[in-house]
This record gives structure tokens, C-alpha cells and sequence, in this order.
């Protein structure tokens, strides 16, 4: 993905979202997604994942496994080619392009390894940019900035700019300006895989004590040691859930979780 694409995904404009079904349990609910390209290729096959509110998670897998393609897809950056996809009580199949951006905007905060920061711009000001859209006045959407920075302990780097901070210190204004509109579910693509092991561990405890506080959030990583810090890992190869284990802290569904396939076996 590109920083335009990135950018734009998280900050899209708002438009008119019909009511959501508001009364489900699960931020994230897929049945059956399939996503095939010209030429045959599946890049997901058969897909079935619920991600409860308030947990954290870890969506695994190498290289070409289908994990990407599983962050475009609940992050509605694209649509399956079948199968159903629910994102925070609305069924995308029943939405417009501009009602997902509308949903991405309100809905989804997204985290990218390369952190995607204005360069020039200060802290405050590129967190604030999350809310670019959101209809509030600048004065307030630098307010919520300046909150949203203490909460990932950068209060006294507010008015520092992208080259004048950390490779961790970046992430962390990053996570701040996904945060920082309160969306109903954080994406974090390889968080860590633009830093130092120490820097890495830092983010990894942000996240950590953003769910805490109740954020659900979803890690996409190609590493297993990550994955296995957190309370539930989903292991994606050749398209397909291959192991989900683990469970959410509070939410439903708790216990581990067999794979598809394995429920299958069962029955």
C-alpha cells in the first residue's frame, strides 16, 4: 500500500451511513469471504472471522499467505468477491464508495509500519488531521490531538515534527492519530517492523494498554513472536484461517477457537 492509499483510507470524508444493527457483540464479522483477482488467483478462500469489541488479536501469517488482503477487506478497502463482510454493525455489500470512506473515517483507525506522518507538520497538527473530516473546528480538533498524544505519553513532544522524533516516537503519533476520533476498531499493519527490538516492545505495551481501556485491535504481522504476546493469534496460509487460538479477554465466544476446517472434522 502507498501513503496516498493509507492516508486517504483513514481520513476519508464523512458521508451519510444508514443506522447500523448496533446490537451485535463482534466489531468484525465475515462469513465465507472470498477474494479472487483476474487470472484465477484467490487470495482468500473461504474466509470466516468474528473479532469481538474490546479485544486484541493477532492476524498471522508470511508472506502471501492472504493477510493483507485480509486488512483491505475489514478495513474496507475493498470488497470480496464473495461471501459477507459486517464492519461495526453495517454490511458493506449494502454500502456506497463513499459510504465506506464514511466508515473508515468513523469507524476504523489504521496504523501502518512506515507511519505515514506529514513531514514539516508538527505532532499535534498531524494527529489532528485524523479528525480532518470529522466537521469539528481546527481549534478543537487540536484539542483532541493534544489528548490523544498524552494518551500515548507525548505531551512533551506535541510541537515536535516528523524529523525531529524517534523511529518509536513516530509510531506512537501514528497510533495517536488512529485513536484519536475513538473508532470502534484499530488495524495495525506490521506496527513494529520499522523499529529497534526496543522501540518494538514500547509500541506493543501501548497497544496492550490501549486495549485495556477498551480499544479493539487487530495486528497483522508476519511474526510469530508478536503474535504470540497477544491473547489470540489468527494464522492465515494460502488464503485460508488455518489455526485461530486463544481468546478474547472479555468478550464472547472465549475459549479456543478451532480453525474451519477443524470444526468441520468435528462434525
Amino acid at each position: 500500500m502507498n501513503a496516498t492509499t493509507d492516508l486517504s483510507a483513514s481520513t476519508g470524508p464523512r458521508g451519510p451511513l444508514p443506522p447500523s444493527s448496533d446490537d451485535s457483540d463482534y466489531v468484525v464479522e465475515l462469513s465465507g469471504v472470498t477474494k479472487e483477482y483476474p487470472g484465477g488467483v484467490a487470495a482468500l478462500r473461504g474466509v470466516d472471522l468474528r473479532v469481538a469489541r474490546a479485544e486484541l488479536l493477532a492476524i498471522v501469517g508470511p508472506s502471501g499467505s492472504g493477510k493483507s488482503t485480509l486488512l483491505h477487506i475489514v478495513g474496507t478497502l475493498d470488497r470480496p468477491t464473495a461471501g459477507a463482510v459486517t464492519i461495526a454493525g453495517h454490511d458493506i455489500a449494502t454500502l456506497t464508495d463513499r459510504q465506506l470512506s464514511a466508515l473508515r473515517a468513523q469507524h476504523i483507525g489504521f496504523v501502518f509500519q512506515s507511519f505515514h506522518l506529514v513531514p514539516g507538520v508538527s505532532a499535534q497538527d498531524n494527529v489532528a488531521e485524523g479528525l480532518l473530516y470529522s466537521g469539528l473546528p481546527r481549534a478543537e480538533r487540536r484539542r483532541r490531538a493534544a489528548d490523544a498524544l498524552a494518551r500515548v505519553g507525548l505531551a512533551d513532544r506535541m510541537a515536535h515534527r516528523p524529523h525531529e522524533l524517534s523511529g518509536g516516537q513516530k509510531q506512537r503519533v501514528a497510533i495517536a492519530r488512529a485513536v484519536v476520533g475513538d473508532p470502534d476498531l484499530l488495524l495495525a499493519d506490521e506496527p513494529t517492523g520499522a523499529l529497534d527490538s526496543a522501540s518494538g516492545e514500547a509500541v506493543m505495551a501501548l497497544l496492550h494498554d490501549l486495549n485495556e481501556e477498551g480499544a479493539t485491535i487487530a495486528v497483522i504481522t508476519h511474526d510469530s513472536e508478536i503474535a504470540a504476546e497477544l491473547p489470540r493469534q489468527v494464522r492465515i496460509r494460502d488464503g485460508q484461517v488455518v489455526a485461530d487460538e486463544g481468546c478474547a479477554a472479555d468478550g464472547p465466544g472465549a475459549g479456543s477457537r478451532p480453525a474451519p476446517d477443524a470444526r468441520s472434522a468435528e462434525r
